[in-house]
């Protein structure tokens, strides 16, 4: 053969300098009978919430999976999503690949850089190099947010790391109405709107559906790696009234009721110890009973959204699984439904009908949630359950995301392979961690991790396989003892014991208490042996800084508020100033211009002929919250919409034709004397321009204190969910030329608050 051949984009390569190998990837065959694998990963669903965990919610696809293969009882992840998804994507622990926190921000440190490193192969790229096409749907959140927009960089989206096709969104939540969607690496509009029925679910489903279907016409010989990582059930919890309303009366007994109902059930089906013990209340949480009828049917149709959005995914499930059976594949597909950490606790105390006002400072009373009842779940809504829901989809373990107790890094985890696991409907105790799915999932392939990947020399894989205890349920727990730290909580697992320290934010961490568990006889981590075996304790305190020290969790930070406002702060740097053109695309909410807390100015460039004009100038945000500029009925007017409170100011004069800057002035004014103690708000004064000139004005102390939207920006429309009172997407009937966002230096956040409102993003 010559020692030149073709490349495989023209010209050609010369083997004696490039050698036997070609430059561009290549990929072995799969080893013969390798299964397709289909992740199905659920959002913030507690260890209790499916129906073969304990829960009522009607999950009848879960629960035939169930008893068509595995449950384990003792899947551990991380107690946050950016985090776990790192840990279950790499096969490594999530501090050790870079993402030690969250997606939403790089501290600097090798642990919390946001990004999985590019040592830290995923399982996409791994199982490549072995033939398979692989396909991810629905929310990454494991890229940097300030990398979400339109120029990348895309080394850290889905494409970039393994995945050949992508389908969702990046961020760690999204409407389910009206979502933040990207196909490939290009943000996109909805299909849909709430009122043609369109659900993210559904879509999600559709485009699983979709990419399968395409692989089988295009290769069936080849397998497939399928990541369908839902939004059910993260806030806001959305899905079909007549779904949610038919729960009302299931949950009318409180979460008091609902725990002991569900312990119950576990005790009987051998999830849990015949004598685990129920735990006390969680702090804060109230008994069912001292809550007030009002508060009671709130917050039982709070749960009834949450479990409505449960039995909704469940119901589209049954659509992907029916379909592998349509299509004679599912006897070699393992499927894996889990979920990435516990029930949540960012509801707070009493829930929220939307929680986008209360994050900016605008209260919401139990009187309006009760008028808003049968707006939640709806397409205005941004709904999340109270703790005490939170509690009891926990059951029986203590505590919730975000925290190392048993809530929130306990989990379901159902695993069904028709053609391999004989074992059906059985119960396996193991203790395993989500850095453990990655190597196990090689090991039933049959294939290694790779040396290298792209010419880059991989870290270790640091989970262990529990491939054995598929078909021995004998089989031992993993033999490396496992640590957990999430702001400053921390946890360490070993030979079935765990100490673990939960730590309140802004303490020292020398003042935390240490308690100690053997969780082999004690599930419900309840009976703390600190003073009765110190040395233990003191051991394993030891073992968890040291596992600490070599997964790059140092150094410790709590900080919330700050963490998110130094990244911040790094993105935008100096600069005050945008130019949006028109025909640009959608602009993620953490690329787009910060006008928070302080004062800025907008105009729109325009030609406006004889004949007038209308539509949207510049829109960010969604119904629930955000601002809009815009003309209609011939008048200028600019909605601030804090939560679905609108504070609408409208032109004093029609804009008349020829005009070719509209804006609005918006100025934090300064107080002659110093607010009252207590007080969180300022007053703002905006000023509509019509060719520079004021055009009507107007003061309130609403405004964008914390956050704007979870929702991006366009230009000259609205895309879904509207802003303001129009119908999107209202777009502008002139000719828009570009709009410029001027921001002043003169910005003013509180820390914390907007740390408390960025985790309940999370």
């Amino acid at each position: 053969m010559s020692a030149f051949s073709r490349a495989p984009f023209g010209g050609t390569i010369d083997k004696t300098v490039a050698g036997s190998k070609p430059w561009w990837p290549q990929a072995t065959r799969p080893p013969q009978g390798a299964p397709n694998i289909l992740v199905v990963l659920f959002d913030d669903v507690g260890f209790s919430d499916f129906g073969c965990y304990g829960s009522p919610i009607r999950t009848p696809t879960i629960d035939r999976l169930a008893a068509e293969g595995l449950r384990y009882s003792g899947f551990h992840t991380t107690a946050m999503c950016s985090t776990t998804r790192a840990a279950l994507l790499t096969g490594r622990n999530h501090h050790s690949v870079g993402v030690g926190c969250l997606a939403n921000f790089d501290s600097g440190y090798p642990g919390y850089r946001g990004k999985i490193a590019r040592e830290a192969g995923t399982l996409a790229e791994m199982l490549r190099t072995h033939g398979y096409r692989n396909y991810m749907v629905g929310k990454w959140h494991v890229t940097p947010l300030t990398e979400s927009g339109a120029t990348g960089p895309f080394d850290g989206w889905p494409l970039g790391r393994g995945f050949d096709r992508f389908y969702g969104f990046l961020d760690a939540e999204t409407d389910q109405y009206a979502p933040e969607l990207v196909s490939d690496n290009t943000h996109f509009d909805p299909p849909g709107n709430f009122a043609g029925g369109y659900h993210l679910t559904s879509d999600l489903v559709d485009q699983s559906i979709r990419f399968i279907a395409d692989h089988v016409a295009d290769r069936p010989d080849l397998p497939w790696l399928t990541w369908l990582a839902l939004g059910a059930c993260h806030a806001p919890h959305q899905a079909p009234a007549d779904i949610i309303k038919g729960y009302d009366a299931m949950f009318a007994h409180g979460w008091d009721v609902e725990r002991e109902q569900r312990m119950t059930r576990q005790k009987a089906m051998g999830m849990v110890p015949p004598g685990t013990k129920m735990p006390a209340r969680n702090d804060g949480v109230k008994a069912w009973d001292e809550h007030s009828l009002d508060e009671r049917r709130v917050f039982t149709r709070l749960q009834a959204a949450f479990a409505g959005m449960l039995d909704h995914a469940d119901r589209h499930l049954a659509r992907l699984i029916g379909f592998l059976d349509q299509a004679g594949i599912r006897d070699n597909t393992l499927i894996l439904v889990l979920s990435d950490n516990g029930a949540s606790q960012e509801g707070g105390p009493l829930g929220f009908v939307n929680a986008m006002g209360p994050y900016n400072f605008r209260p919401e009373p139990m009187a309006e949630k009760l008028r808003r009842i049968d707006d939640i779940g709806g397409p205005d809504s941004h709904t999340n359950f109270p703790h005490g829901w939170a509690m009891a989809s926990n059951t029986p373990l203590r505590r919730y995301k975000q925290n190392t107790h048993g809530g929130g890094i306990r989990d379901p985890f159902v695993m069904c392979w028709p053609k391999r696991i004989a074992a059906r409907g059985e119960l396996r105790h193991q203790f395993v961690h989500a850095s453990d799915l990655t190597p196990t999932l090689l090991d039933l392939v049959g294939v290694s991790s790779p040396r290298e990947i792209a010419g880059l020399a991989q870290m270790p894989i640091e989970g262990e396989s529990y491939a054995r205890s598929v078909a021995d349920a004998s089989a031992p727990s993993k033999t490396s003892p496992q640590y957990f730290e999430m702001f400053g909580h921390r946890g360490i697992w070993k030979d079935g014991w765990k100490a673990v320290a939960f730590h309140p934010p802004g303490t020292p961490f020398e003042n935390d208490k240490w308690e100690l568990f053997h969780l082999d006889q004690d599930f419900s981590e309840v009976d703390d042996l600190a003073a009765r075996e110190p040395d233990r304790l003191a051991d394993m305190i030891e073992l968890w800084w040291r596992e600490a020290e070599k997964h790059n969790v140092l150094p410790l930070d709590d900080r919330f508020g700050p963490r998110f406002a130094e990244n911040a702060a790094r993105f935008h740097g100096a600069r005050n100033s945008f130019v949006f053109h028109a025909g640009m695309g959608h602009v993620p909410t953490d690329v787009a211009p910060d006008v928070r807390s302080r004062s800025y100015t907008i105009e729109a460039h325009v030609e406006i002929g004889d004949a007038g004009a209308e539509g949207v100038l510049i829109a960010h945000g969604d119904a629930t919250s955000g601002y809009s500029l815009y003309v209609k009925d011939g008048l200028l007017v600019h909605d601030l919409n804090i939560g679905g409170s609108h504070e609408i100011v409208t032109s004093d004069r029609r804009v008349p034709a020829g005009a070719q800057r509209l804006g609005v002035r918006v100025e934090r004014l300064v107080r002659k004397e110093p607010p009252a103690k207590g007080a969180r708000t300022g007053v703002s004064e905006y000023t509509l321009l019509i060719d520079g000139e004021p055009a009507g004005s107007l003061q309130t102390q609403l405004g964008f204190h914390t956050l704007i939207s979870w929702s991006g920006l366009d230009i000259g429309r609205d895309r879904s969910s509207p802003v303001s009172h129009y119908e999107a997407p209202f777009e502008f009937t002139g000719r828009l030329l570009r709009v410029t966002v001027a921001m002043q230096d003169n910005q003013k956040l509180d820390g914390e608050e907007v740390g408390n409102a960025e985790m309940a993003r999370q």
